[in-house]
């Protein structure tokens, strides 16, 4: 399988409502620019699963013209990563659109076999490609795009 870990684009700054900050127009702007890298890679996703969180929702949904498949809302990228997540996944090249610093340690924990195994942090709008069965210390990262690299663009 080919997992893609997607952390959410930049964001409003924080308020009391942690759930409903939407991505700025920078961010936006940044994030396509990205999508834009990845189509011209031919990267494809069967499925999209994103946090509840406004900004991964609309993070998720600027993914749309690479999804040949759905949606699907799941609390638990909003959380620590867990064996539930990793059930979720199903088969296929699957996307997730979350958090930090839940992704980075989900990273790690599929690459290194442990949560903090590996020093890594996904900017805001990175892309982290992995490869192989979805099992703790069984996947291979097979490339990191920063969201920088949108810039060229």
């Amino acid at each position: 399988m080919e997992l893609f870990l997607i952390r959410h684009a930049i964001a409003a700054a924080g308020d009391d409502d942690d759930d409903a900050r939407a991505l700025t127009k920078k961010g936006q702007r940044r994030f396509d620019a990205v999508v834009r890298v990845l189509d011209g890679l031919g990267v494809r996703f069967d499925r999209v699963l994103h946090s509840p969180k406004l900004r991964a929702v609309q993070t998720a949904a600027r993914l749309h013209a690479l999804v040949d498949g759905g949606f699907e809302v799941t609390e638990l990228l909003a959380e620590p990563p867990s064996s539930e997540l990793l059930a979720a996944f199903g088969e296929g090249r699957v996307a997730l659109v979350g958090h930090e610093p839940h992704l980075s340690s989900l990273l790690s924990w599929l690459v290194a076999g442990s949560p903090t195994a590996a020093r890594v942090e996904l900017k805001k709008g990175a892309v982290a490609c992995l490869e192989g069965r979805p099992r703790p210390g069984a996947m291979t990262l097979r490339w990191l795009l920063p969201p920088r690299a949108g810039r060229a663009c």
